[in-house]
């Protein structure tokens, strides 16, 4: 049903491109493909330390009487619970059963015929640690794919040994289905692993990545928007200065209360405006501005970005001519 996962360059520029468009509309999309053959093969090898192969894989959408005829003969059949009560299921040909069977209770992968047999609770027991992996690394893969939407967030559950109750268990809808033949312990067994999930998205979205949001906020109207929003938030601190006077150490601390300091050249028509780093920014004369003191601007010493000659600038009250030192 499904269509042969090409391995070219180009293709798989293609199917990226195409995964980046379907993520900004929220569907699925080219990439479950590619992280289920490395996420399957990792789990067989970190977990039973299994060399797994995929030899092809085959990716499609199938209807549920379609899923019904996909167990073989004595396979196991893990059902898988997801998000928003979405039910899947993973099939182990009893071929790929057998191998992960063997490598852990005689160490190594038999070439001996099988036995036909139906599958145990032991045996899925034995196997719902690699399932479960799987999805996981699957997941992890897709995080920023547009597949994490009905891809991710599926465990195991139970298993079934006889497919019959599946026409009960699984909803009646349709069904992404990935399916790998796959080659274990260096070809001693061959067989398929099969997975079919719900094709409509329940999990969550995917993340975008950081690069990705970054070069938006750097380009364009939006670039504009937060440098304005950082700009109008900083604050911006002016002193005000009628007249500054010099006195020795010494003098001041002969100072006593009541004592008057003559300040020259002080008067309401020349002050200057000083930032936080005594450096005279402009030069402007006391008034009022709506009722309040104000500051019209008249010389800037150097250039600055606010406009000089009818700027108004709401200060404090002004500092006398004279002042007086109190305790």
């Amino acid at each position: 049903m499904g269509a042969d996962v090409a391995q070219t360059g180009s293709d798989n520029v293609i199917r990226r491109k195409i995964a980046a468009s379907g993520a900004e509309r929220g569907e699925g999309g080219p990439g479950a493909d590619r992280g289920w053959r490395l996420a399957l093969a990792r789990a067989a090898r970190d977990l039973l330390k299994l060399p797994l192969e995929v030899a092809r894989l085959t990716m499609g959408q199938l209807s549920l009487a379609e899923v019904l005829d996909l167990p073989p003969d004595r396979a196991l059949i893990a059902m898988l619970q997801g998000p928003g009560e979405g039910v899947g299921l993973m099939v182990l040909a009893p071929e790929v059963l057998a191998a992960m069977i063997e490598v852990q209770t005689l160490g190594k992968v038999a070439t001996a015929p099988l036995t036909p047999r139906k599958p145990t609770r032991t045996d899925a027991a034995m196997v719902a640690d690699v399932v479960d992996a799987a999805l996981e690394g699957l997941e992890i893969a897709l995080a920023e794919e547009a597949d994490l939407v009905w891809a991710g967030g599926f465990r195991y559950a139970s298993f079934l040994d006889d497919p019959r109750p599946l026409g009960l268990l699984l909803e009646d809808v349709a069904y992404r289905v990935l399916r790998c033949d796959v080659a274990l312990g260096h070809g001693a067994r061959a067989g398929q692993v099969v997975l079919a999930l719900p094709a409509e998205g329940r999990g969550r979205k995917p993340i975008r990545p950081l690069a990705e949001a970054e070069a938006e906020v750097q380009a364009g109207p939006a670039f504009a928007e937060a440098l304005a929003a950082q700009v109008e938030a900083a604050d911006c601190v002016l002193d005000a200065v009628l007249a500054r006077v010099t006195l020795p150490l010494t003098r001041v601390l002969d100072l006593t209360v009541g004592e008057v300091l003559t300040l020259p050249r002080a008067g309401i028509d020349r002050l200057s405006l000083v930032g936080l780093d005594g450096r005279s920014l402009s030069e402007g004369k006391l008034g009022q501005q709506r009722g309040m003191r104000a500051i019209r601007l008249t010389e800037a010493e150097r250039p600055v970005k606010a406009a000089v000659g009818t700027n108004v600038l709401p200060v404090a009250e002004p500092a006398p001519q004279t002042q007086r030192r109190t305790a």
